[in-house]
């Protein structure tokens, strides 16, 4: 069953012309990862679905982007609720600079969660989703910037968690990791996918093919090609997939 569904989407910077005409459904609970050469739109079709290209000047989209059968660009529609339940991870960990508690039970605060125990409990089973409770249970009033760079990408994971998202988005969250690093993170996604929708933008064509259930290839703004990974990546139906996949351009 499909949660995000796009219809003619165009996506303008001013003039220049950033997504083209972009269709096609994103299924529930599965993972979903975007190609392509850098400069290709998957990263702005990717902030499209949380509106976070909103903060961007001169932007105009037109086409819909629903979720949950509801069109997210609706004059009625609250942003702050939207990217509650549909929430970021970027390329490079963000924690801010507080401690790692303050991290997690950030945007519960601002949603207005005041209770100790509850804000304990969702903290823990934050944290615990993003398999980093074992190593942090003991330090959380320690400051985020002491953790390491994979420690940290997996405290903003739990940050986004902690808000109960249904979808998270992710901007190539393990380019900036050292490969063990990588390795967890890619674990923590297979495991995510079972209670949220995960969109990840990947460089690494390893990384897409190992863990996505479906891939959209994207050049020059447009969707080239989206299917399961088993066929784009063992059976393409364009020949610049194949070339793009081989390593012939990009």
């Amino acid at each position: 069953m499909s949660i995000i569904q796009m219809k003619n989407v165009d996506l303008y910077y001013d003039k220049h012309h950033a997504l083209k005409n972009i269709s096609g459904e994103i299924k529930e609970r599965s993972i979903t990862a975007l190609i392509g050469p850098s400069g290709c739109g998957k990263s702005t079709f990717l902030r499209s679905l949380n509106r976070m290209n909103d903060m961007i000047q001169g932007v105009r989209i037109e086409g819909e982007i629903l979720v949950a059968d509801q069109n997210i660009y609706h004059a009625d529609v609250n942003v702050e609720n939207l990217r509650k339940n549909i929430g970021m991870v970027f390329q490079q960990p963000n924690p801010f600079p507080k401690s790692i508690y303050d991290n997690v039970a950030f945007g519960m605060r601002i949603h207005g969660m005041r209770d100790r125990k509850e804000l304990d409990e969702v903290v823990e089973q934050s944290l615990k989703a993003a398999a980093l409770w074992d190593e942090v249970k003991d330090i959380l009033k320690k400051p985020a910037y002491g953790l390491s760079g994979g420690q940290q990408q997996r405290l903003c994971i739990a940050r986004a968690l902690a808000v109960h998202p249904q979808i998270l988005l992710m901007d190539e969250p393990t380019s900036a990791l050292d490969p063990i690093s990588t390795a967890k993170i890619e674990e923590l996604i297979g495991e995510l996918r079972k209670q949220y929708t995960i969109v990840i933008v990947t460089h690494n064509m390893q990384q897409a093919a190992r863990i996505s259930d479906d891939t959209a290839f994207f050049l020059q703004g447009e969707i080239i090609e989206f299917d399961t990974t088993e066929k784009i990546f063992h059976a393409p139906s364009d020949q610049r997939t194949e070339d793009y996949i081989a390593g012939r351009f990009g």
